[in-house]
Formats: C-alpha cells, sequence, structure tokens
C-alpha cells in the first residue's frame, strides 16, 4: 500500500510496536544517566534539518537509525554525512516517506526539519509513534493545527522542544538575567521588532518536469498543488504563503518568542497588522514584502515591522528586537545586546558566544550559521534535560504554538483588515466568524487536518 495514502490515525494504529513505545523510563532517570544512545530520526533533510541533527550528535549520545525526504539526492547526501559525524559510523536506514520511517523504526526522537505546511502532520504522527519531538518553528500554517500538536504532546505525554532557540542563546540569557529580570528597564511599557534582511525570492522560474530523484507530490502534501517550476527547497517555498506563513512566520516568531519569553508575555490581548506586497511586485511569491503587526497587552504594544526591500531602521540591528522601559532600553539580536540607561549612565553590551574551539567540526560544515550552533547546542541539551527529568523544556509546544498563532493572526488581521482576538480555550476569533474559519486551513485530498479533539 502505498504510504502516502494511509489515513493517519489508521496507520498509527496498526503501527503496534510503535504504540508501545513509552518515556516512563527515559523522564525517571537522572540526568547525564542514560546507558544507552538515543535512537534517532530527522524528517526533512535539507539545510536546517542536518544543522539541528548535528548539534544534537554534539551533545548526545545518539544513534541515528533513519533519515526521511522526498529529494533522494538531499537524502542521499545526508545520509553520507551523517555517517560521517555519528560515534558508531553508520550509515541511517534512507525513506522517501516519514510514516514508513516511522513504522519501521522505534525512534526516541524525532527531528523535524520539513516546510511549514507539513509540520502539524509529522509531528503528530512522530508523538503518537512514540517519540519526543524537536520541531523547528513556526510550528503550524493555522492556528488549529498548532493547537493540535499541542494537544497531543500533553496526551502523549511527549516533550516537544520548538527550534525558537533566543531562549537558549547565551548572551541573550545573559540579558534577560542581568539587566530584565533585575528590573533595570523599569516599567515595560513598548517593544518593538524587525527584519529588514532581502529575503524575498520572488522570482519568475518557468514551469518545468519533475526531476526523477525528487517526488514533488508528496513534497506538496496537504498543501495546494503549484505547477512544479524548479526545487522548492530553502528559499523558494518559504516565498509561497501555500507553504508557510511568509516573514513574519519565518523572523517575526523569532523575535517575538524572545520578546515574549524576555518578559514573561502569553496571549496577546489582540492582534492587529496591515501590509501586503507593496514595492516587490513582479515576481511570483505570494508574501508580503511590508508589513507592521502590534501585539497588543495592558499597557504595553509589541510592534513588528519588516520589509524585505530598502533599508534597515537601524543598520546595527536589522533583524532584532527592543524594549523600552522608563528607566532605560534593551537592543538585542542574534550577535549583541546593549542597554542604554535612560539619562545617561554606564552602557551594558554583551556579544554572541562562538565555541570554534570546542567544536572545530562548526568551521567545516556547509552553511552553518555559526552564531546559532552554540544556541542550537544549548537548547538541545534543555530538550534532553526535559526527557530525562520530566517537565517543560524551554521553548515547550506551548510557548511556540503562542508565538507561532499570533504571528499568523497578524496575517489574518492583514488579509481581513482588523484587529483580531483570539480565545484559545473555544479556539475561536472572539465575535468573527470569518476569521474563526480562517484558523483552519483547508487540506489537499486525501489528506485530514488534525482535530485537536482525536489526535
Amino acid at each position: 500500500m502505498d504510504p502516502l495514502h494511509v489515513n493517519r490515525r489508521k496507520f498509527i494504529k496498526s503501527s503496534t510496536a510503535l504504540m508501545a513505545l513509552t518515556s516512563v523510563g527515559v523522564q525517571a532517570m537522572p540526568w547525564g544517566a542514560r546507558k544507552s544512545p538515543y535512537k534517532v530520526g530527522l524528517i526533512g533533510t535539507g539545510w536546517y534539518g542536518k544543522s539541528d541533527l548535528f548539534r544534537l550528535i554534539q551533545v548526545a549520545e545518539v544513534e541515528v537509525l533513519a533519515l526521511a525526504d522526498p529529494d533522494q539526492n538531499l537524502l542521499d547526501e545526508a545520509a553520507q554525512l551523517v555517517s560521517k559525524r555519528q560515534a558508531s559510523g553508520n550509515t541511517p536506514k534512507k525513506y522517501t516517506h516519514y510514516r514508513q520511517m516511522l513504522a519501521e523504526n522505534e525512534l526516541d526522537i524525532v527531528l523535524v526539519g520539513s516546510p511549514d505546511h507539513w509540520h502539524a502532520l509529522q509531528a503528530i504522527d512522530s508523538i503518537q509513534a512514540g517519540a519526543h519531538v524537536y520541531l523547528q518553528k513556526p510550528i503550524s500554517v493555522d492556528v488549529i493545527e498548532g493547537e493540535a500538536i499541542l494537544a497531543a504532546a500533553r496526551k502523549h505525554n511527549k516533550v516537544v522542544q520548538i527550534g525558537t532557540q533566543r531562549r537558549s542563546t547565551p548572551h541573550l540569557v545573559e540579558a534577560k538575567k542581568n539587566i530584565v529580570d533585575k528590573g533595570l528597564l523599569g516599567k515595560v511599557s513598548h517593544a518593538e521588532m524587525c527584519c529588514y534582511y532581502h529575503m524575498r525570492a520572488n522570482g519568475n522560474p518557468e514551469v518545468q518536469p519533475v526531476p526523477d530523484f525528487f517526488d514533488y507530490e508528496l513534497w506538496v502534501g496537504p498543501g495546494p498543488m503549484r505547477p512544479f517550476d524548479g526545487l522548492p527547497h530553502r528559499r523558494w517555498w518559504r516565498t509561497m504563503m501555500e507553504y508557510s506563513n511568509g516573514i513574519t512566520g519565518d523572523m517575526c516568531v523569532h523575535m517575538f518568542d524572545a520578546v515574549r519569553w524576555t518578559l514573561g508575555l502569553g496571549w496577546p490581548k489582540s492582534v492587529f497588522a496591515t501590509g501586503g506586497i507593496y514595492v516587490q511586485k513582479g515576481g511570483k511569491s505570494t508574501t508580503a514584502d511590508t508589513q507592521t503587526a502590534t501585539f497588543h497587552y495592558d499597557e504595553l504594544d509589541c510592534v513588528w515591522t519588516h520589509r524585505s526591500w530598502g533599508t534597515p531602521q537601524d543598520p546595527e540591528y536589522p533583524w532584532a528586537y527592543k524594549i523600552y522601559g522608563d528607566k532605560g532600553t534593551l537592543k538585542a539580536s542574534v550577535t549583541k545586546y546593549e542597554f542604554i540607561p535612560q539619562g545617561g549612565g554606564e552602557v551594558i553590551k554583551g556579544d554572541v558566544v562562538y565555541e570554534r574551539e570546542r567544536y572545530p567540526e562548526d568551521l567545516t560544515e556547509k552553511d552553518i550559521e555559526l552564531h546559532a550552533a552554540p544556541a542550537t547546542r544549548d537548547h538541545m541539551r534543555d530538550f534532553l534535560r526535559a526527557i530525562e527529568q520530566g517537565g517543560r523544556p524551554v521553548a515547550d509546544v506551548e510557548e511556540g504554538h503562542i508565538s507561532t498563532a499570533s504571528c499568523i493572526l497578524a496575517n489574518m488581521s492583514m488579509q481581513l483588515g482588523r484587529p483580531l482576538v483570539y480565545d484559545p480555550e473555544k479556539r475561536i476569533v472572539v465575535g468573527d466568524e470569518e476569521a474563526t474559519r480562517l484558523l483552519r486551513r483547508p487540506y489537499r485530498a486525501p489528506y485530514q487536518h488534525p482535530d485537536p479533539n482525536f489526535v
């Protein structure tokens, strides 16, 4: 039977060996006392899927048993690289379809590094198969998907860490501890977040035949089918709202999540956004090139701005967040921070931590983000600690859901032209039936949208 057309719940129920897996023994052990390597699988062997996996290999004893990807070339390359990086030297098994990988392997941990439109189904299937999950952000492409992932994690008692690794970035942890937590900002009533990177692909490639090594039907999965106009990897799929949440879902989710973590914020009271394709009108891209969103809290507005054209408002902080208090201002990015006291005084600064000497393999890894590697390693350590000790990781799925859903609500608000108030208990947009319908994207047949009540 073609695993693409297997009903998801029927598939999981039929995999009795997988359902027999439990995390109880793992969670009961003290931190660092595990006797055998974690059995690991990776879904999505592109750039960041491999990057996350290599960071895990650096901090834990693992045996990467299997990889899954609809691109055979990416799969083959990743398998060779993993065999060189993992201690056993074994080459992981390769699968086109991740569900076959889950059915044939008993995995302790699954890393999900696929495009956004696949995150929900792959995370839920992995949880139901008995694995803890490291899930890249944004966790979903619609709000109800996120609710379903959260429900699955809680029902099956699995640790799900989201790849919002700003929460584990050493210099940002330092800034939170030494500036914000000590009250140096005073009363905080405004925060700004931004991205001015020219990162919107926006090309006009011609429709072309699908290459033999790529299963495009499977790659599209539950998303809408676009004519094939080249391999979608890395930048091209992100420029399409059909498979992503745009720049807001990609970049704002990091900075908004960092602000929420730094200030201890939950769900915003309301979300309002404006924007659209204002400048870069010539290509196929369907994501907004300009957007401003306000996430409103009591006596606090968190305002996001992105432009994929023009120049940054502050060239020193092109992708960043700034938190304003009545006693000072904190500027922070992935490479540095500075605290500027109100009315003068000593400016406090901090810089990104690199670990080139401790992990020299970082220097030869293709496309690695050196500034993010230490943060991701600490994020993986925190993930493992939650698995072994119990409790929630620093970027628990609920936190990832709030940050992701808020960004999705910003896109919805931009589309509808009005503020939105989301009720996570009722899973509705308050007083707005049209917006409530947009909380759940339609799935392409035969895929079934996950239901939070049945995971």
